[in-house]
């Protein structure tokens, strides 16, 4: 088989072309570095980047949320939706609407479904309830199972 360019491949000649990755690097092209002159530190900060590597204290570990947030609702709706279920949360106290909006989205990427916040709670489509409660929880807040 002729290309454009006038070359023969070596398929043309019954040939077959390796593709073991050929012979190994005859050297190392790393064996002349070493750790001299390198600081050393615990593995977290040298990985954590420059801003682990700047500071000259113990590292703290960031805040973790509220452990009691307060007491939040969660029930299973489907009156006046075409007979689908929709799990609403509602009873936050003292949580924006930004605050609501990304806690909404981080239920619909662990349910796998569509959801929004409406008049302050929100809604999730389906019966989620169980992994609302867990993402809930972790968060820091206390669900509780209303209703039906």
């Amino acid at each position: 088989m002729r290309w454009p360019g006038g070359k023969d491949t070596a398929v043309s000649e019954g040939k077959k072309i390796s593709t073991d990755g050929g012979a190994a690097l005859g050297q190392n092209p790393f064996a002349a570095l070493n750790g001299a002159g390198l600081p050393t530190g615990p593995i977290g900060a040298q990985a954590g980047g420059l801003a682990a590597r700047s500071s000259t204290g113990p590292t703290t570990k960031p805040a973790a949320p509220a452990k009691n947030r307060g007491r939040v609702d969660i029930r299973r709706e489907t009156g006046n939706r075409g007979g689908k279920t929709v799990t609403v949360i509602d009873g936050f106290v003292g949580i924006s609407l930004p605050e609501k909006e990304s806690l909404a989205k981080k239920m619909r990427n662990a349910c796998g479904c569509g959801g929004t916040v409406k008049e302050g709670a929100i809604e999730i489509q389906g019966d989620q309830r169980e992994k609302i409660a867990a993402i809930l929880s972790e968060a820091g807040f206390r669900p509780v199972f209303a209703g039906g």
